[in-house]
């Protein structure tokens, strides 16, 4: 058979070129045989060469651009689509709304709540994701929802309905993460998104009575911060101002002891140097503050003076007669 195939091969060749023309079309058939080998890698995605099956570039996987393998059969090359984001639905379902055996879990606190939500994921490393795992679907979804009971058990019932869904989702992506990175799954989770999280329809009547009480709550305890808010700044304005004003009061009644201090020592040095006249001094002006505001006229024996606030203190009576009003004495 080899001896008609060589003899079938010679007669084809232009010429009867034998057993060169021959070694022609074999390096010919080699170089384009060499040639198979090369495959694009496109943006987006992994390159993953085999060889004989096996997966052999774990460490260098081929990214996008143009690449060269062993020609077929011994290496061949897959390039799986990377950046696609994919979603998994976890207690739902398009068209059935609520799938119980995957929504129903238990809180913290021993309740039962009804948990639906979707998982954002997309390959990190085709080679794992086309190896390590049989069923990527299946194996997502359940790491997913196993993580999601995982958290909802370590958490209370009341804040897993109202603040602290994104805590929840957050501490999902974490714990879900994890357990595809211990798998070697080559898959990265973008997002977990919270859905519904409600309370079992069975019970539902009461948690929305709870709710709405806890609602009042709420508004009642902003109205008080509100009023504390108002009302603390007032009262440290308020106390501000006080404090200022006994510390002006301070400074005046110092201030006006230290110049009566500094006044009556003054006069005592005066007093000290020459007391009579000191006396005599202090007399006066004594009797002038006493009878400045009063309109009087004071008459000595032969020599008669008026007391007059407006003009300034004691000065002589220039007619006979006092001002109309004034007092004689």
């Amino acid at each position: 058979m080899i001896r008609r195939s060589q003899e079938k091969l010679k007669q084809s060749l232009p010429g009867g070129m034998g057993g060169k023309g021959l070694l022609i079309v074999i390096a010919v058939l080699a170089v384009l045989w060499m040639l198979s080998g090369f495959f694009r890698v496109n943006p987006g995605e992994q390159g993953v060469v085999l060889r004989f099956g096996e997966w052999v570039n774990q460490e260098n996987l081929a990214q996008p651009g143009l690449h060269w393998h062993l020609p077929w059969p011994v290496e061949t090359a897959v390039t799986p689509q990377v950046d696609e984001v994919r979603s998994i639905a976890v207690g739902f379902r398009a068209g059935q709304r609520d799938v119980e055996e995957e929504s129903l879990m238990l809180t913290r606190d021993q309740n039962i709540i009804d948990v639906d939500f979707s998982v954002q994921w997309r390959i990190s490393n085709a080679g794992e994701f086309l190896f390590n795992i049989r069923e990527p679907q299946s194996t997502i979804k359940l790491a997913a929802e196993s993580a999601m009971r995982e958290v909802i058990g370590q958490t209370d019932i009341q804040p897993a309905l109202t603040d602290a869904k994104e805590e929840v989702a957050f501490r999902v992506r974490e714990t879900l993460q994890r357990t595809l990175d211990e798998y070697q799954a080559g898959v990265l989770i973008t997002a977990v998104n919270m859905q519904d999280v409600q309370p079992p329809s069975e019970v539902a009547d009461a948690f929305e009575d709870v709710q709405r009480a806890r609602q009042d709550l709420d508004r009642l305890r902003n109205q008080a911060e509100a009023y504390r808010n108002r009302i603390i700044p007032e009262a440290r304005g308020e106390a501000q101002r006080i404090i200022q004003g006994a510390e002006a009061y301070r400074e005046r009644v110092i201030n006006e002891a230290e110049g009566e201090a500094q006044r009556f020592i003054q006069v005592y040095d005066a007093y000290s140097l020459s007391p009579e006249v000191t006396r005599q001094r202090l007399y006066i002006e004594t009797v002038q503050r006493v009878l400045q505001e009063t309109g009087k006229i004071i008459v000595e024996e032969g020599n008669p003076v008026i007391i007059n606030s407006g003009a300034g203190g004691i000065v002589p009576l220039q007619t006979g007669q006092p001002a109309q009003g004034d007092t004689v004495r």
